[in-house]
């Protein structure tokens, strides 16, 4: 069970003092955010995979992705893969972070945790910010764990990036897809750290449950509906719109909307929690149907995960389905929604 209790003073203090050990040795200077390695949660046993900025001189910061789920999203974001959605990227952070702030971008805790411990800072990038990031959530404050694990990334962290700065070739794996990881080893005198090569550990990604057709409703569409237009673009992705609640981590909805290729009109919107999603969608795109006087000829849709969802329930109406990189209509909607929330 994930400890949600707030670091101790004590921790915060160990954690500030290696951010501020970990900025005056400047690796960013010689390091690149290209050069990945690994440290180990000796609690846990998951590898963080840690990248330093700075190198281009606007955001210095070291991030630990977590586990095999939160590298998957620090590669697609590495491999520059274009984010239709100004929030996309947001999304596939999983990770812990230190970076170094100016003091405008602090918020009222963190600049009170900092007079609490007697430290202050000035300049640009001066400011030690530690935030947690998770898919579907706003960046929050760190607990305990996360406090303690990052403090030992930021310590690990100087070991490498003072070793690699002595050896260029650090990071030059004996194979592919293995990693350089810090690796902890419980001795009699303590803990022990060494180097590791190793490979990631497959991704466990949890299935998803079926949903079968609901076969009544499906038949009293098909029997109901003589009209046909051209194409309906379907897409589901988190809104702009965040919800707090009360002590609660700020989270995202996951929206999901049907637009009409031709005319642009959206058709259909639906807003529902990221774990609650598809069986709200199946229902909504059911409703959709029901309340509409044709039907779209083909569905178009750029994941697969909708693809998935839908297949059933068009091939029980013999409407047409197809993947596409691209949604043009589907964009133009999403890009008046985030312009209109961005006001």
């Amino acid at each position: 069970m994930m400890n949600t209790s707030s670091p101790t003073r004590e921790q915060w203090r160990e954690l500030y003092d290696a951010a501020i050990r970990f900025k005056a040795i400047e690796c960013w200077n010689y390091m690149y955010d290209s050069e990945v390695f690994g440290v180990q949660n000796p609690e846990t046993e998951e590898i963080g995979y840690c990248c330093i900025m700075g190198n281009l001189g606007e955001h210095f910061a070291l991030a630990a992705y977590l586990g095999t789920e939160g590298l998957k999203g620090y590669l697609r974001i590495a491999s520059r893969e274009g984010f239709s959605l100004p929030n996309e990227a947001l999304h596939c952070h999983k990770c812990l972070m230190a970076s170094f702030e100016d003091r405008e971008y602090l918020e009222k805790d963190d600049l009170q945790m900092a007079k609490a411990l007697g430290l202050k800072f000035r300049g640009r990038h001066a400011w030690p910010l530690f935030r947690s990031y998770l898919p579907g959530y706003a960046p929050w404050f760190l607990t305990s764990d996360e406090a303690r694990y990052l403090t030992l990334v930021l310590n690990q962290a100087m070991d490498v990036a003072l070793r690699r700065k002595d050896d260029p070739e650090l990071f030059t794996p004996p194979a592919e897809r293995r990693y350089l990881v810090r690796v902890p080893k419980k001795s009699e005198n303590g803990v022990k750290w060494t180097d590791e090569w190793l490979e990631p550990s497959p991704l466990d990604e949890p299935e998803q449950e079926e949903l079968p057709p609901d076969r009544d409703r499906l038949d009293g569409i098909k029997s109901r509906v003589t009209q046909y237009y051209g194409v309906l673009e379907v897409d589901s992705f988190y809104s702009p719109m965040g919800v707090a609640e009360k002590g609660e981590r700020p989270y995202y909805l996951y929206m999901t909307l049907c637009v009409e290729q031709n005319s642009g009109l959206i058709l259909g919107k639906h807003l529902a929690k990221a774990s609650e999603y598809r069986s709200e969608f199946v229902n909504a795109f059911l409703k959709l149907l029901e309340d509409s006087p044709a039907l779209p000829r083909e569905i178009w849709v750029k994941k697969e995960e909708t693809f998935a969802i839908l297949k059933p329930i068009v091939s029980h109406l013999g409407i047409g389905l197809a993947r596409h990189r691209r949604l043009p209509a589907m964009e133009e909607a999403q890009v008046s929604l985030f312009r209109f929330f961005g006001r």
